[in-house]
């Protein structure tokens, strides 16, 4: 099967969108279509001889244009235009508005509407002829039949002396012409955020040549290329330092604001902003691949899809017109028996047709998502589907996997005391125990060596180096005999009894004590944890201030998750799950009843996330385009998982306001313009701004608090 996505223009209602993905669908070797109308543009699932020309003959024959351009200066330009046919429209029309009020010159209020319906107008008449020769019908068909026939029936009453309605059908036509253009600019602003995303790449990077460095487009590197980047300078794409020392603005990618610092060996990616040393970054990840590529593809593809709810909404769509054209029929049948009088009887039908917005239904839905994800996508919080924002509803409880989502995930140095005897004081003792460490790969001893290189350490060889395995590791540093381990394995070399009660405290809270000894001196005690991400105990307290339930999930033998889960606040425990079995705690909690969301790492972690009502996974680096979940965080903490869920319940609420008004406004005002109590004029306006206004209502997510 491939994927082809392409942009639409012409697109005025939501019944556009539904028409064209039905045709879509039915084209031999299609096996999805999916047409969105609030990005204006078709998603579509072929098989391989299906030609993307094919999909686009089949848009082009039903009166729409494929777009040859999807940059913003082309929207932009089509946004101008729409501006200035309105304002032409609105030129006209005011003035045969002021000579009716005033009685006078109709042959000047005929010639002014008539130029605006059949002028800027015509662009709902062209459409509409389009579908009717295919038996369809939308919006424009509804403005058509509105304005034609107010602007027919006023030349009749023009050639025998009747009422005259000439400024009705023009000004309809200007409300809605603005009334689009506004609604153009607002859609803008709702879907700008993959745009500046895009925006946000390097274009240009110094290439190392030689002993030399060359300017040249980021698009022509490869994998294995060196690029220097100066201070202040966009990193170009993904890679690994190979030298210099920095701090890098990574803000774009995570939300986070606080500067990472970075290393030789460490990772970079593009887009971020080198803010201090000199680097030289050997490229891992081509134009196309890196971490943001993945982030834009993630957002189009959650903006594309419609959550659960829009399909309804379409099958809504689908009918409305028919249905307000029948209303509008029967409403002139009856005021014509009632009244006997064509004139009276044809406003309110006019009223009807001109009042009623598919296009506020068919933009409720996918505006909010664009708003949402685009506002996500700044803040490292990637919704991967409309559907996702549905499993975030009425969440009972929050299962989080221990090691890399509450905690770092690796072992850090979070205590140490030193025996009198230990020469130098701490900074001493530090270097002589990490210097012998540094010749272990186990977990522990490189807790041990991060943490001395971090406090400005510089380590000393060390030699005749023996490990044991399981207890600890012994060797001479500086012509000094080191012996570091467990307490039970140094016990029998030193005497540790002066420091049992610290360990034993220590081993309380979950910690992993070891012992360091000099010569068969006393040395010093150090405590290894794997330490709570920053912001976790706040972030398991917001959470039950939200009303949901929060179990941490741990393969830690139950002693030891109790301690652990007490310190963040959690109260009750998942111990002595080993990885496989992470699914059946998920169906278990389930099985209560409960509506059980998953945080975990994306990569072990994914049955759990598959099986849980919402799977919040937590990427880091280049894992972001992970499958498992709905939700993705790219970096950040436990904290990430609270403004998650906080956004996907401000964009569901933003739909669920959108849908409400869209669907209210018109159960009032179509049997208010039935009963005459509308004018076709005010139907007009409120028609036109009521899509803007819940595209409006969409752009209020952009600043809920989270």
């Amino acid at each position: 099967m491939t994927h082809t996505q392409f942009k639409i223009t012409g697109m005025h209602c939501a019944s556009c969108a539904v028409n064209i993905e039905s045709e879509l669908g039915k084209q031999p070797g299609v096996k999805s279509a999916n047409v969105n109308y609030a990005l204006a543009s078709a998603a579509v699932e072929h098989e391989e001889h299906v030609h993307e020309t094919d999909l686009h003959t089949v848009v082009k024959n039903m009166g729409y244009s494929v777009a040859a351009s999807q940059d913003d200066h082309a929207h932009h330009s089509h946004d101008a235009a729409a501006g200035r046919r309105a304002g032409f429209s609105l030129a006209l029309a005011i003035p045969a508005v002021i000579l009716a009020m005033m009685g006078i010159l109709p042959w000047a209020q005929a010639i002014l509407s008539t130029i605006v319906v059949l002028g800027p107008g015509m662009e709902f008449h062209r459409m509409t002829f389009q579908q009717l020769k295919r038996g369809r019908a939308n919006m424009d068909t509804l403005i058509t039949m509105g304005t034609l026939v107010a602007l027919a029936f006023s030349w009749w009453q023009f050639s025998v002396g009747g009422a005259l309605y000439f400024e009705t059908a023009a000004l309809i036509t200007g409300f809605i012409l603005l009334g689009r253009y506004f609604e153009a600019r607002a859609k803008g602003k709702a879907s700008e955020a993959i745009s500046k995303l895009m925006e946000l790449g390097a274009k240009m990077a110094h290439k190392v040549v030689a002993a030399d460095t060359q300017d040249v487009p980021v698009e022509s590197l490869k994998i294995g290329d060196r690029v220097l980047v100066k201070p202040g300078e966009k990193i170009p794409l993904d890679g690994k330092i190979i030298s210099g020392e920095s701090s890098v603005d990574e803000s774009m990618l995570t939300g986070e604001s606080m500067p990472i610092g970075k290393r030789p060996g460490d990772s970079v990616f593009g887009a971020t902003v080198n803010q201090q040393g000199v680097l030289t970054i050997a490229i891992t990840a081509i134009s196309g691949n890196t971490v943001l590529a993945q982030i834009v593809r993630l957002v189009e593809q959650a903006q594309q899809q419609k959550a659960p709810i829009q399909k309804l909404v379409d099958r809504i769509s689908g009918i409305f017109v028919p249905v307000v054209i029948g209303i509008a029929g029967i409403t002139f049948v009856i005021w014509y028996m009632i009244t006997g009088d064509v004139s009276t009887s044809l406003i309110p039908a006019v009223a009807v047709l001109v009042i009623a917005c598919p296009c506020a239904l068919g933009l409720a839905t996918p505006t909010a998502i664009l708003v949402g994800t685009g506002r996500g996508a700044r803040e490292g919080i990637l919704i991967k589907s409309g559907e996702a924002l549905e499993r975030n509803r009425h969440l009972d409880v929050v299962l989080f996997d221990k090691t890399g989502t509450l905690t770092e995930g690796r072992p850090v140095v979070t205590d140490m005391e030193v025996s009198p005897l230990g020469k130098g004081g701490a900074r001493g003792v530090l270097e002589l125990i990490a210097s012998l460490e540094s010749s272990s790969e186990h977990p522990l001893a490189q807790a041990v060596v991060r943490y001395a290189k971090d406090q400005g350490v510089i380590l000393k060889p060390a030699s005749n180096v023996q490990s044991v395995t399981g207890k600890g590791i012994e060797g001479i540093v500086e012509g000094k005999k080191v012996a570091i381990g467990s307490p039970d394995f140094l016990s029998h070399i030193v005497s540790i009894d002066t420091k049992r009660n610290q360990i034993e405290l220590w081993q309380s809270q979950a910690k992993t004590v070891i012992v360091a000894a000099v010569d068969g001196e006393m040395l010093g005690i150090l405590a290894i944890a794997d330490a709570p991400k920053p912001q976790a105990k706040e972030s398991i307290a917001e959470l039950r201030r939200m009303g949901l339930d929060v179990v941490m999930v741990t393969g830690d033998n139950r002693k030891t998750a109790e301690v652990i889960a007490r310190g963040l606040g959690i109260e009750q425990v998942e111990a002595d799950v080993l990885p496989g079995t992470k699914l059946e705690v998920v169906k278990a909690w389930q099985a209560k009843g409960k509506r059980v969301a998953f945080v975990g790492d994306g990569i072990n972690d994914a049955p759990a996330l598959t099986q849980a009502d919402l799977g919040i996974a937590m990427g880091t680096g280049t894992d972001v385009a992970i499958e498992a979940g709905q939700i993705v965080l790219v970096g950040g903490g436990p904290e990430k998982v609270v403004a998650g869920i906080k956004l996907a319940a401000a964009t569901y609420r933003g739909i669920k306001q959108n849908l409400f008004w869209a669907f209210f406004y018109n159960v009032i005002a179509i049997p208010l313009a039935a009963l005459g109590l509308l004018n076709p004029l005010i139907a007009s306006a409120a028609m036109a701004f009521s899509s803007v206004s819940v595209v409006l209502n969409s752009l209020r997510i952009k600043r809920a608090k989270i």
